[in-house]
């Protein structure tokens, strides 16, 4: 029982790190824009869908076909934002996006299922499956590099928000709007931009969950969303760092459950612990009460 609670921690910490990436771009979102995007999980399976075509018909390894999914859900992220987003009004803007990106998450959704059909596929590449032996573990090579790419990418972004000019945009707009147009910051291109970043990043995590998930399709987005908005819930809506810190502790409390109890209820703790958090902290795990992203 003690190796297997090990190999649940390890698996968890490892599989949280891909959600957190996804989770943070989710969060980034609702901090700038006040949106609650219900198509990140088609979002995510567009991304497998595009990194198993590449591999499939292209012989592209899953890795180095990132360099084509990011660019093009960052563009696809940005078409979004300025042909459905941008129009919304500050009145009604929580409820509006909500049934906004449902609409485009249907759409997506069907296009997926024309074009590759209902059918249940995966993203087999022959080294993912191999291991490493460490300290009596075996951790497959899908993990470790998703993991290595998430904490990259990870850190890249806290870069981005904290070492650079639009960074400093970015945070302005974060806290207020109005002020951060008010001292010359463009909100909306900041706003467009910040949205096709929080698209673009479910590429690598929609690239590791084809590898990982054991099969998916296009219905596989419903599964996903509702697990990154308990995330985004559970860190506090509009906390990235708390983005992070819930999907780690939520992925790594999953396994757990798995291993000490059943398989089974492992995925209801999801909405379990939602329920026990936010009837004690109701602003989240890592939240504060009446802020925006931090």
């Amino acid at each position: 029982m003690g190796t297997q609670l090990v190999e649940a921690i390890i698996d968890g910490v490892l599989t949280g790190g891909l959600y957190a990436l996804m989770a943070a771009g989710l969060t980034l979102i609702f901090g700038m824009l006040e949106v609650i995007n219900i198509a990140q999980g088609i979002f995510v399976v567009l991304g497998s869908y595009l990194s198993y075509a590449l591999w499939v018909h292209a012989g592209i390894d899953p890795f180095l076909g990132l360099l084509v999914t990011i660019p093009a859900l960052f563009v696809i992220g940005i078409g979004t934002e300025w042909a459905f987003l941008r129009r919304i009004g500050d009145r009604d803007r929580v409820a509006m996006s909500i049934l906004i990106t449902y609409a485009v998450s249907l759409l997506i959704e069907g296009a997926l299922d024309i074009g590759f059909g209902t059918t249940f596929v995966q993203l087999r590449v022959p080294y993912f499956s191999d291991t490493w032996h460490v300290f009596g573990f075996y951790l497959e090579y899908i993990y470790v590099f998703g993991f290595i790419m998430a904490a990259v990418l990870l850190a890249g972004l806290y870069a981005l928000m904290y070492r650079t000019r639009f960074g400093a945009s970015l945070r302005a707009t974060l806290q207020d709007r109005t002020a951060a147009a008010l001292i010359g910051v463009n909100v909306k291109r900041v706003s467009t931009i910040s949205f096709g970043i929080g698209v673009a990043v479910t590429a690598a995590g929609g690239m590791v969950y084809g590898a990982t998930s054991g099969g998916f399709d296009a219905s596989s987005s419903l599964d996903l969303i509702s697990r990154l908005l308990t995330i985004v819930v559970l860190g506090g809506l509009g906390s990235i760092g708390g983005a992070m810190g819930a999907a780690l502790f939520m992925l790594v409390l999953e396994d757990i459950v798995a291993v000490v109890w059943s398989p089974v209820w492992s995925p209801v703790i999801y909405f379990l612990m939602l329920l026990i958090v936010l009837s004690v902290r109701p602003q989240g795990l890592f939240g504060k009460l009446a802020t925006r992203a931090q």
